[in-house]
This record gives C-alpha cells, structure tokens and sequence, in this order.
C-alpha cells in the first residue's frame, strides 16, 4: 500500500494474512447487502440490512460465530452518515487536506473525503474486519484505495498527523466519552480541524456540548430509524 507524501502518517499496514483477508472478503460479499438507502446513496456500502440473516440473528454461539467480533462495521451508525453527507456537501473542507477517520466503520466518511479530493484519509478501527470492509466498499465506489490507509491501533489519546479528525457514533457512553474529550482539547489546541457525528448519544451531555458548535442536523432515513430506535436525526458538530 502506497504512503501518502506527509510528515508520518498515523497508520499502520493493514496486517491481516492474503487467505485468511479472502475467507473475510467472501464471508462479508455473503452475509451482507449492496445497500443505497442511507443519507449518501451516492455511496453504494457492503451492509447488514432487513434482508440479511444477522439483522435478525446477531448473536451466534461462539462455535458457529460468522465473524470474531460483533460486526458493528456492518452498520452505518447515524454519526458516520452524517459526516459523510456533510463532507460530500462541503468538499471545500477536505479538499487537498489529510483526515484521520476514528471509529471508521464501514469506511463511508474516508471514502466522502477521497471523493472530495481529500489527499488520503486514514480509516481508524480496531476490528481488522472493518478495514477489509472499508477496503471493499472503497473499491465499490472506484476509489483509488492507495488513497485510504487502514489502522487497527487504538488512535484515542495519540498524536495526530492528519489535519481533520473525524468521529462517528463514539459518544456512547459516559465512559468513552470522558476519554475522548481531553484528547480532542488537545488536538484543538494543536490546530486540528475535529467533526463530531452523533444523534444524541449519552456520552453527548449538555456541559460537553460546551465545546461543541452545530454545523448540521439532517433527518435519519426511516430504515435508519429502524436501525437505531429512538432517534429521527443527526447531527455534525464541530469541537471548539
């Protein structure tokens, strides 16, 4: 895989073996969807959908587990669809520029900013699965993918190269999200541009929203509603 011109970017190779990253592909090809029915259906994703087995049983005992973690990836989680459509309509913020994408998923917000000339983006997740997805939806969409880099360390608290931070769906919960808060302080103090997607999550609370400034808010599809009960919209924030 191709390393962009830069001053060392936060990634590491995506290490997983040549049969095994085959066996992965097959089973992701199998048990998801080509979906479009999201917020960027100008972004077609390998999905769990209301048509796929694991929608209905996602809990497989642990012999007969189709993948070793639960695959969260295979979901594109309200946060990451609104970043991806908010960077789709505001290509002049990734333009030329290099992003960090942490808790990437399913790879749509790395692959909105590559279609936006981004000059790479860094899908961060530490389910080596999700980088093999994020790979393939990149493919998919006929994406150059020497542009997108995969990372499967924890990036949270790390030194960050990039110039744009992206975080989907990582206000979950109190815990994380006292994590999460210093080290976004400090990137912000450090000149990093930081986009938050989130629909409202717990770890969202009113004295965090302090250091946040509303950008966006956008109507979750009703699939997407089904998906994530209780919430009907998202929001992008930007860090303060």
């Amino acid at each position: 895989m191709a390393t962009p011109h830069h001053d060392e970017p936060s990634k590491v190779p995506l290490r997983t073996l040549l049969p095994q990253r085959r066996d992965i592909e097959q089973t992701i090809l199998r048990e998801t969807k080509i979906s479009r029915q999201h917020l960027t259906p100008d972004i077609a994703l390998h999905l769990i959908t209301q048509e796929c087995r694991l929608f209905y049983e996602p809990q497989l005992d642990e012999e007969n587990k189709v993948f070793k973690n639960d695959p969260f990836w295979a979901f594109y989680w309200p946060g990451g669809q609104a970043l991806s459509k908010y960077v789709l309509e505001s290509p002049e913020l990734v333009n030329g520029k290099s992003v960090l994408d942490v808790g990437s998923g399913c790879g749509a917000t790395s692959i909105a900013a590559i279609l936006k000339s981004a000059k790479y983006a860094i899908a961060n997740d530490i389910d080596e699965v999700a980088g093999i997805a994020a790979l393939m939806n990149a493919q998919l969409n006929r994406i150059d993918t020497s542009k997108i880099l995969i990372s499967e360390d924890n990036l949270i608290g790390s030194n960050v190269a990039e110039d744009i931070v992206f975080i989907g769906d990582l206000f979950y919960d109190e815990e994380i999200a006292e994590i999460l808060l210093p080290w976004l302080q400090k990137l912000s103090t450090n000149g990093k541009i930081i986009l938050i997607g989130d629909p409202g999550r717990h770890g969202i609370t009113e004295n965090r929203l302090k250091f946040m400034h509303k950008l966006a808010t956008y109507e979750l599809t009703e699939n997407c509603c089904i998906e994530n009960k209780g919430f009907s919209t998202v929001h992008v924030w930007r860090f303060k």
